[in-house]
C-alpha cells in the first residue's frame, strides 16, 4: 500500500505536470484559433471577389498561407468552411450590435432602436456573398446541433436588452424578455431572409415599419 507521503507526492507531480502544460495547450489553442481565422478571412475575401463556384480549396490555402493537409484539418469540404463562414458571421455580428447598443445607450427602446441603425449600417456595407452566406442551411445533425447552439446564443444576446429594461423598471412584466426577444429575432430573420433572396426587398423601409412597430409595442409593456 502506498503511503500518505507518496501517494501526496504522486497527486503534487501531477499538478505540477497539468500547470507545466497550460501554457503549451494555451499556445496552440490560440495558434489553431489564428490558422482558422486567416483560412475563414482569404476564404472570405475570394468568395467576394471571384464568386464561390470559381474559389478553389488550393486558392484559398495559397491566400491563407496553409498548406492543403491544414486546411482540411480544420474543414473537410468547402462547403462546410461556407456553413460556418455563415454561423460566424451571423453570431459576430449580433454579439458586437448587443455591446454597442447596450454601452452606447441607457434606455429599452433607445437600444432597439439603435439596432435598427446598426443593422441598416451594415446592410449597406453587405456585397452579394453576405447575401448568399445569410442563405446557407445545415446539412447535418451536427449543423443542427450547431445552429440551435448560434440560436440560443444570439436570444440570450436581445434577452439581456429586455432583462436591464425590467430591471431598472423601465419596462413592465407584461412581456417576457423571451417573448420580446423572439419578436425582435423573428422580424429581423424574416427581412434578412427575404432581402437575401431578393435584392429588390425594401429592407430599409421595412427596418423602419420595424422601428415603430417595436417602439409601439414597448411603450405598452
Amino acid at each position: 500500500m502506498r503511503s500518505w507521503d507518496a501517494t501526496f507526492a504522486g497527486y503534487f507531480v501531477d499538478a505540477i505536470e497539468t500547470l507545466a502544460e497550460r501554457p503549451e495547450t494555451s499556445r496552440r489553442e490560440k495558434r489553431k484559433l489564428e490558422i482558422r481565422g486567416r483560412i475563414q478571412d482569404s476564404a472570405y475575401t475570394l468568395f467576394r471577389d471571384q464568386g464561390i463556384q470559381d474559389t478553389s480549396i488550393e486558392q484559398i490555402c495559397l491566400a491563407a498561407d496553409v498548406a492543403r493537409r491544414t486546411f482540411y484539418g480544420y474543414y473537410p469540404n468547402k462547403d462546410a468552411l461556407l456553413r460556418e463562414l455563415s454561423r460566424e458571421r451571423i453570431s459576430n455580428t449580433a454579439e458586437g450590435m448587443i455591446e454597442q447598443v447596450m454601452t452606447e445607450h441607457s434606455s429599452t427602446r433607445g437600444r432597439v432602436s439603435a439596432m435598427i441603425d446598426y443593422m441598416a449600417a451594415n446592410i449597406r456595407q453587405y456585397s452579394d456573398i453576405d447575401r448568399k452566406l445569410i442563405l446557407i442551411t445545415p446539412v447535418s445533425a451536427d449543423d443542427d446541433n450547431h445552429l440551435r447552439e448560434l440560436s440560443a446564443s444570439v436570444q440570450d444576446h436581445f434577452r439581456q436588452v429586455f432583462k436591464a429594461g425590467i430591471a431598472n423598471g423601465e419596462l413592465g412584466q407584461r412581456f417576457s424578455p423571451e417573448i420580446l426577444s423572439e419578436m425582435i429575432m423573428g422580424t429581423f430573420n424574416n427581412m434578412m431572409v427575404s432581402w437575401a433572396v431578393d435584392a429588390r426587398f425594401p429592407i430599409f423601409e421595412k427596418l423602419e415599419e420595424a422601428r415603430d412597430l417595436f417602439d409601439h409595442i414597448l411603450a405598452q409593456t
